[in-house]
């Protein structure tokens, strides 16, 4: 996410009354991760344990998200409960590191001041950073843990709020924003080319008026403009995953030593299908997102 708030706090903000702020103060993690699969893979990182690792607090794991943070990504602003994607995975790397649920520690930060050069209050941050060369010059990044895919955003009661193929997208007026993944993603897999747009707002605005029946862009920017800039916006389905999209990854401070430990466990993760299955839970069955057929 090459835009820091489209793409970086942004989510179905199904709890747009609890975006108040919450206190700064970081607070431990206490319950136990609701991320489904338990971890299975034996990484690297794993075998050397807290002990070994340079973090901190000695034998706890400071991870930082936004403020609020928001679903599906994180449910109820609440990390420490496992639920939501990245709070789902952040328990799992935690695990693969050799750390229990209770030593984890949650903190909060800006988008923007994680990604900027100096010392960081926290070991990780977690808020659906897209890896850039630019950003990789300030900070270090794990391996992407999700590759962003395409989706489909309309209103309640439209023609594309229950399609479910991509047959029936085509007999639909879809808009875009120009310059983008979602427009070659969209040109490719329908085979027509949908209205372009100047930027996402544009093609906003287009939806609103009516001038399309839906909306094609990436799934994070997806659940933004149907939770806050559409008063009955639904994010409809999405496209099959490729591998076009922008790559989210932990942020670390720059010559983190946690750097290699944390990327051993993400791929330890992927390589015992347990990602897959948080993938799967949090992206598309709890959040009634279907993936076109």
């Amino acid at each position: 996410m090459t835009r820091p708030r489209i793409l970086g706090r942004r989510a179905a903000l199904t709890l747009a009354g609890a975006a108040a702020l919450v206190t700064l103060s970081a607070c431990s993690g206490g319950a136990a991760p609701a991320g489904g699969a338990s971890s299975s893979a034996s990484g690297s990182a794993a075998a050397s344990g807290p002990a070994s690792l340079q973090t901190l607090t000695q034998g706890k794991l400071t991870v930082a998200t936004g403020q609020p943070a928001y679903s599906p990504w994180v449910e109820d602003d609440d990390p420490e409960s496992g639920k939501g994607f990245e709070s789902a995975v952040t328990y799992a790397v935690a695990k693969q590191l050799g750390y229990s649920a209770d030593d984890v520690v949650w903190t909060r930060s800006t988008f923007d001041s994680a990604v900027t050069p100096g010392a960081k209050p926290w070991d990780l941050n977690i808020q659906q950073f897209s890896v850039t060369t630019a950003r990789k010059q300030a900070v270090d990044f794990s391996s992407p843990y999700y590759t962003t895919s395409q989706a489909i955003v309309t209103t309640k009661g439209s023609k594309a709020a229950g399609v479910t193929t991509l047959a029936a997208l085509k007999s639909l007026k879809l808009g875009v924003a120009s310059g983008t993944t979602s427009l070659t993603v969209a040109a490719d897999a329908l085979g027509t080319q949908p209205q372009v747009y100047n930027s996402n707002d544009d093609a906003v605005q287009a939806l609103k008026t009516g001038q399309v029946d839906a909306l094609v862009t990436d799934l994070p920017t997806a659940f933004y403009v149907a939770g806050a800039q559409l008063d009955d916006g639904v994010v409809a389905a999405q496209f099959p995953a490729t591998s076009d999209g922008d790559q989210l990854a932990f942020v670390l401070p720059k010559g983190s030593a946690l750097t290699t430990p944390v990327s051993d466990a993400v791929d330890a993760l992927k390589a015992s299908g347990e990602l897959k299955t948080i993938t799967d839970k949090w992206l598309s069955s709890e959040v009634d997102v279907p993936v076109l057929q």
